[in-house]
């Protein structure tokens, strides 16, 4: 007990062992949020975009907090739907018609023009289609007919894309022509209170309109979007257990099992121990990141898969040839001859007397592993091999790099997914250092 107290008060007089110690509890406190706040199944349902559940959402929004520190309030996404209340809805029956009056108005005080605007109908009928005339209505009272539609059950009418609204509005996208200041020449938003109303009509008892307005803006989330309208929130945070329970798992897998292999062959020698230092020397030469790449094409991209692979290739690492030396100075300790004097088994030798001998080594080197295996599957997945699935950071950066996002100017697509990778990477590693400043006696004696 006297010794764990003397290494705990080393532990805290390391700078660098309690930075990295606050970084990665942040990690495992971040992956532990994401569990609870999101499940399994329902981070693999958001991130597929199951149900349109992004419908509501712009692309490739940027954080909502980069309004704190821009000169300019970029507009946030403005959604009216008749179904909840956040939009008025009339109606008015003469025998089989029914005259429907949705109304939609909204307060629109940013500074930057909207990204895209669409206009969601969902009508119930039974042979006849209702139909539905769109009017604009501007705070300078001036009123844009938006042309009138037949309606489906689900329609979806893009405004942004409405070639002959671009026409009239002189050339101009939609949602620069309808939030423009006229007296600015359309350079400037026009700030105040618009409307959106759809005079529609049904010919049957049984139908009904309703409508949604989504008026997207250019700021999203505590992470923002991506090309796919996706929260990268669910990614960011996902990403975190995905990565720790890769790296952890990878790294005591493959060192715990190599630690062992080691002591077994310089216990028995001979034999056992020239085939095992010939398959370390064998894998050694192979070219692993190639083998995982040819795995993940032609077999499996699962994340079980590769992680497998990944502990059967770190097995026979040189690792077994430090191990190996260090046991060999173990073996020929006093307290292990009087150990077998009395008579104790080989295994039992192996693993409560040999292996615990070298745990202090051990240690720093697997906490300086698990970032390593980190960035592996964040290569893997980089390159567009990873699991198809799971959301994780090195999936954002591939659909970022897929889509262009860092010419186009989407920084945080980028940006935020390599800051969690490097304070990863950075945080394992100065917990490693500092351990093996701790643990390794000559280091120590420094």
């Amino acid at each position: 007990m006297s010794g764990f107290r003397q290494q705990f008060r080393e532990l805290l007089r390391h700078r660098s062992v309690l930075i990295g110690a606050i970084i990665i509890a942040g990690l495992i406190g971040l992956s532990i949020y994401a569990v609870i706040a999101i499940p399994y199944n329902e981070a693999i349902s958001l991130w597929r975009g199951e149900g349109g559940v992004w419908d509501d959402s712009p692309r490739n929004a940027q954080p909502v907090w980069v309004n704190l520190f821009s000169s300019e309030k970029l507009p946030e996404t403005i959604v009216l739907d008749t179904k909840n209340g956040t939009a008025k809805k009339t109606v008015s029956s003469s025998g089989d018609i029914n005259t429907i009056i949705l109304s939609m108005p909204f307060y629109y005080n940013y500074d930057g023009f909207p990204d895209e605007i669409t206009l969601f109908f969902n009508a119930k009928f039974k042979q006849v289609r209702p139909a539905a005339s769109i009017s604009w209505l501007a705070p300078d009272g001036r009123e844009i007919a938006l042309g009138e539609r037949s309606l489906s059950a689900d329609n979806r009418y893009n405004i942004s894309q409405d070639q002959q609204l671009i026409a009239a509005l002189g050339s101009r996208t939609a949602e620069t022509g309808l939030f423009a200041n006229p007296t600015s020449g359309g350079t400037s938003v026009q700030k105040g209170s618009y409307e959106m109303v759809i005079k529609g009509m049904t010919f049957e008892k049984s139908s009904d309109i309703d409508a949604r307005l989504v008026v997207y803006g250019k700021v999203k989330g505590v992470a923002g979007t991506d090309d796919h309208r996706r929260d990268l929130s669910v990614a960011l945070l996902w990403g975190a257990p995905v990565a720790m329970a890769f790296g952890l798992l990878g790294a005591v897998g493959s060192t715990v099992v190599t630690l062992f292999i080691a002591a077994v062959g310089v216990w028995y020698g001979g034999l056992v121990d020239s085939v095992i230092q010939r398959l370390t020397e064998l894998n050694a030469i192979l070219p692993g990141l190639p083998i995982l790449i040819l795995i993940a094409t032609f077999y499996s991209r699962s994340i079980v898969v590769i992680l497998l692979v990944v502990v059967l290739l770190g097995i026979f690492s040189l690792g077994i040839k430090v191990y190996r030396s260090i046991f060999l100075q173990v073996k020929s300790l006093p307290y292990i001859e009087a150990a077998r004097a009395y008579g104790a088994s080989d295994m039992r030798i192996i693993l409560l007397y040999m292996i615990p001998k070298v745990l202090p080594v051990l240690i720093p080197q697997l906490v300086l592993l698990i970032p390593s295996m980190v960035f592996l599957e964040a290569s893997l997945a980089f390159l567009g091999l990873g699991d198809p699935i799971l959301p994780t950071w090195g999936k954002v950066l591939n659909d970022a790099f897929q889509s262009g996002a860092l010419y186009k100017g989407y920084y945080n697509t980028v940006v935020l997914p390599s800051i969690l990778l490097i304070l990863t990477g950075l945080g394992f590693a100065m917990l490693g250092y500092g351990l093996d400043r701790i643990f390794n006696p000559r280091l120590r004696a420094e």
